[in-house]
């Protein structure tokens, strides 16, 4: 009970017990019927003060019922010592009652109290208990994937040198049909997609090795218009983009071509968000690609009308090995993250205002080098 309800509950018994005492004093003697009626109303304030207030509530209030009950004394005492010490026991059963129930509240009072900081420390240590399986949990969790990519490392090793082989024929058929294709020809332009993917696989087989063995990426590609990027992608994927009859709308600010960035980075990170957009959407579907720049720091948006990603999910979706596809790796987003954190950027995922999944790149703004390499389309 409140302090202040503890109060006004007092100072009400203490108008009862009052009021006891007036009723004795203004009640003649001869109505035994009222006075044994007064007489036991009075164990209700000391009861009540007993169990509310322990054993000096209980005792407290006996003692006022005690000093209440003196105008109902006077009136016996003519009849004689007989009359006024049977009516004087009642006192010690006034004070007995306050006394032994005054202890017994006392006593289950003090027990509720050990009973609660009981209760309270077996909570602090269901809680403490909680917070450590779940520690417990998570570090479970980290060991597993630090296995799995232990494992990756290993098998990439030998995987890189499987594919760096074959690469290096296909590099060198290339370099033959390049020869014997003059520039001017119009199927050149495919020769060169061709080298250039050649070495970007190259360079992306690096990249995962680098990020399995924990390593930080050392060298800085060369750079490029975003512009020209993005259009280097939807290129390299307009066959899969064509299967579905997929739109893709490019929208950019005005100072676009002041925008730049790692080109083989960015190819494999743009690479990896628009092919899983792909997956996401159905036939005569949209991707949107949105880039600008917003303050000192640079933008890049793909959005699209898929299915969307559960928002309770995207906190895994940039964890390794996990995929919701059924032949993913899990490893796509996972390694665009690292590149683009590389890059000292972020990238995000929230609802898309087509209704699908929204990845954001923001990327620190980059001082052109090599102006002659960027082509402004």
């Amino acid at each position: 009970m409140k302090p202040n309800k503890k109060i006004i509950l007092f100072l009400l018994l203490l108008i009862f017990v009052s009021a006891i005492g007036i009723l004795h004093a203004i009640t003649p003697g001869h109505m035994i019927f009222y006075h044994d009626t007064y007489r036991r109303l009075s164990y209700f304030p000391i009861t009540i003060g007993a169990i509310f207030y322990g054993l000096w509530g209980g005792v407290s209030l006996a003692v006022l019922s005690c000093l209440a009950f003196i105008p109902h004394l006077f009136k016996f005492w003519a009849n004689g010592p007989q009359a006024y010490y049977s009516e004087l026991s009642e006192i010690l059963f006034y004070l007995a009652a306050g006394l032994v129930i005054g202890l017994i509240s006392s006593r289950e009072n003090k027990l509720r109290e050990k009973y609660k900081t009981l209760s309270e420390k077996l909570a602090g240590s269901y809680k403490r208990l909680h917070d450590q399986t779940s520690k417990l949990l998570a570090a479970e969790k980290q060991l597993g994937q630090s296995q799995r990519l232990s494992l990756l490392g290993q098998v990439s090793a030998s995987l890189a040198h499987e594919i760096k082989n074959p690469l290096a024929s296909i590099k060198g058929a290339a370099e033959i049909l390049a020869d014997e294709v003059p520039k001017g020809h119009p199927k050149h332009e495919f020769i060169e997609i061709m080298r250039s993917e050649i070495s970007r696989l190259n360079h992306s087989v690096e990249d995962v090795l680098t990020y399995c063995r924990g390593q930080q990426k050392q060298d800085k590609g060369s750079q490029d218009s975003i512009e020209n990027i993005i259009n280097r992608v939807v290129l390299l994927l307009e066959a899969g983009l064509k299967e579905k009859a997929i739109q893709v709308v490019i929208l950019s600010e005005p100072d676009k071509n002041r925008f730049v960035a790692d080109k083989d980075a960015m190819i494999q990170v743009l690479m990896n968000i628009i092919l899983n957009a792909i997956e996401a959407v159905e036939k005569n579907g949209k991707i949107l690609i949105e880039f600008g720049k917003q303050g000192k720091e640079c933008f890049v948006r793909i959005s699209d009308d898929g299915h969307g990603i559960d928002e309770n999910l995207v906190k895994e979706v940039f964890q390794a090995f996990v995929t919701f596809k059924k032949e993913g790796t899990g490893l796509g987003l996972v390694i665009s993250k690292k590149i683009v954190e590389s890059l000292g950027g972020t990238i995000e995922i929230k609802e898309s205002s087509l209704g699908g999944a929204a990845f954001t790149i923001v990327l620190p703004e980059q001082k052109i080098e090599n102006n002659e390499n960027i082509q402004h389309v």
